[in-house]
């Protein structure tokens, strides 16, 4: 893959004016980095993108700032911007913050006597379900995010779930490159139906044991992934023009 690739704009889409417009870009950006629609190594035109949105360059430069400060970036000074490579290093040290947040969330929703936010996960993984049987893959991995953050939502921890989304760059993406994989989707499914049948037990090892196999699984098979797509993927620092 060439990493000299540039964003080729077909079609126009001007985004509402709802709260800050640099944010919405942002946002926008960011869902098609990880989504994978803007490749790693790919190259982004500033220009391109202003047409694109139907915005000036300004909040388009400042979306890329903040996702460079994010690593999702690379922004070369008066040459070029690219989509950045998957770090897995990255990933790893993303995965220990969640992980042991999400173990100390897990612990606190086993001890805690409000029993509705089990209903509303068991809701979640129902839509899970009907979003694989429907091979719609960007339903069901927001369903997947909406369950986790539930999770923090439930002991008031909303602030701690929008701290690793915005670490959450490389890992994501390392996830989606591993969601097409045979029984993929099952294992999460299951492992998600554990979660929530030791939440609903207030089996605290039950519990945090689902959380730790499932958060660990993709991270476990990331040589193999690398393996599969090595174009994606952070060996060195691509050399500025």
């Amino acid at each position: 893959m060439s990493f000299e690739t540039t964003t080729h704009i077909s079609a126009r889409a001007p985004i509402p004016r709802r709260a800050s417009v640099s944010d919405q870009i942002r946002e926008l950006l960011r869902q098609r980095i990880v989504s994978l629609e803007l490749e790693p190594g790919q190259s982004l035109s500033r220009t391109d993108l202003a047409a694109y949105y139907e915005v000036s360059q300004t909040p388009i430069r400042d979306a890329m700032l903040r996702l460079e400060a994010e690593g999702l970036l690379r922004i070369f000074p008066q040459a070029r911007t690219l989509v950045s490579l998957i770090d897995v290093d990255h990933a790893r040290e993303t995965q220990f913050l969640r992980l042991s947040l999400e173990l100390e969330v897990a612990r606190t929703l086993c001890e805690q006597p409000d029993r509705a936010p089990i209903e509303a996960l068991k809701g979640i993984v129902d839509e899970m379900e009907a979003a694989a049987s429907a091979s719609d893959m960007t339903r069901f991995t927001q369903e997947d995010a909406r369950f986790h953050r539930t999770l923090f939502t439930a002991i008031g921890k909303d602030a701690l779930w929008d701290l690793v989304v915005e670490r959450s760059g490389h890992i994501d993406r390392l996830r989606k490159l591993n969601l097409p994989d045979p029984g993929k989707i099952e294992r999460i499914l299951v492992s998600h139906r554990q979660i929530v049948a030791g939440l609903a037990a207030q089996d605290r090892e039950e519990t945090m044991g689902a959380v730790r196999h499932h958060l660990g699984e993709t991270l476990a098979l990331a040589d193999q992934i690398v393996a599969a797509h090595p174009d994606y993927f952070r060996t060195g620092i691509p050399p500025a023009p």
